[in-house]
């Protein structure tokens, strides 16, 4: 029987997102793509060291214990490593006790076309164009950036995620309408008049469904073990403020989902926040809201919509939830370390 994947909450992680590859990536630019494959041969028992994402997806794993007959969250190693040199990351993953079994080796093309192939909510990697050409093929993505890596086990295994809303769960519609000639009071406007209106679908709406899944295994657990405290907390941390705030919770019920904790900030620095809150990973599709915020939490950049179009594609935007039918034409670069 086939081991089915549509009912899990599945990640695809780059080894450059799940490990600290800056010793490795330095050595391949400064030796060459044949030198590197003997240096990585030579130091294939040399464990890699933790990553931005590595706490994300450790703890991620770790909510498997919820149903371990079928297990609910599955991790896979989405590439552009060649299998030769993926075996080092894969003896990495065992020696730090993380199970994950599954890996996607593509040979220095972007592996982004096999995210509809195992139903991924969520593809993370620390290639700015790996992201972008699955941002712009329709498919869920983000760039982990340098940044604050909490992982302080005194916290007893939480799990906090903390996402944007406009160009990250929902689209960017109503962005589009603040950077345009009528700015802030267009905005509020729009939102007033749209308030009982749902936003579309941004690239990340999926994943929010399927936390939302561990978060109802939770409070199945609860109902058994009058012990247990939730371990996956969720957080909206948006610029909005009233009135346009209810339109983004209303969007939320529309869909049947739910966060913990919402910000309306209207402008409030959000590094304000996150420094308090300390997330495992922050989504954000403003890069300027993401440098403050890395010295605090573990920042993933969503290159999506009109804050990050350029003047040749400005106007053309994906898809979400769009992960059927596509052609997408993969780059066929050389290897590179940083997959």
């Amino acid at each position: 029987m086939a081991y089915e994947l549509e009912t899990k909450l599945v990640i695809g992680v780059a080894s450059s997102a799940l490990f600290d590859l800056s010793e490795s990536d330095a050595y391949f630019q400064e030796n060459g793509e044949d030198a590197y494959r003997i240096y990585q041969d030579a130091n294939i028992n040399i464990r890699l060291e933790p990553g931005v994402a590595f706490p994300f997806v450790r703890r991620l794993l770790a909510l498997n214990d919820l149903r371990s007959s079928d297990p609910p969250v599955e991790v896979i190693v989405l590439s552009k490593n060649d299998p030769n040199t993926g075996l080092r990351v894969m003896r990495s993953i065992a020696a730090h006790h993380l199970p994950m079994t599954r890996a996607v080796f593509t040979r220095g093309r972007s592996p982004h076309e096999y995210i509809p192939a195992f139903s991924m909510s969520l593809f993370l990697s620390a290639s700015e164009n790996d992201v972008r050409a699955a941002i712009d093929a329709g498919f869920p993505a983000g760039q982990v950036l340098p940044s604050a890596m909490n992982d302080d086990d005194e916290d007893g295994g939480a799990l906090r995620v903390a996402f944007d809303f406009d160009g990250v769960v929902g689209d960017d519609e109503s962005e589009r309408v603040f950077q345009g000639t009528g700015g802030l009071a267009a905005f509020q406007g729009h939102e007033v008049e749209h308030q009982g209106e749902p936003v579309g679908p941004g690239p990340l709406k999926q994943l929010l469904v399927d936390l939302n899944m561990i978060q109802h295994l939770e409070r199945e657990r609860m109902q058994v073990d009058k012990g247990y405290k939730p371990r996956l907390q969720i957080s909206l941390v948006t610029a909005r403020n009233a009135p346009a705030h209810e339109r983004a919770v209303f969007t939320l019920m529309s869909w049947g989902v739910s966060v913990d904790d919402a910000f309306f900030l209207g402008g409030i620095e959000k590094a304000k926040v996150l420094k308090v809150m300390k997330p495992h990973l922050f989504f954000d599709d403003q890069t300027g809201h993401l440098t403050s915020a890395a010295e605090y939490a573990a920042s993933v950049h969503v290159p999506y919509g009109i804050s990050n179009e350029t003047k040749v594609d400005l106007g053309v935007k994906a898809s979400f939830p769009r992960l059927e039918g596509l052609n997408p034409n993969p780059s066929t670069s050389p290897p590179q370390p940083n997959g």
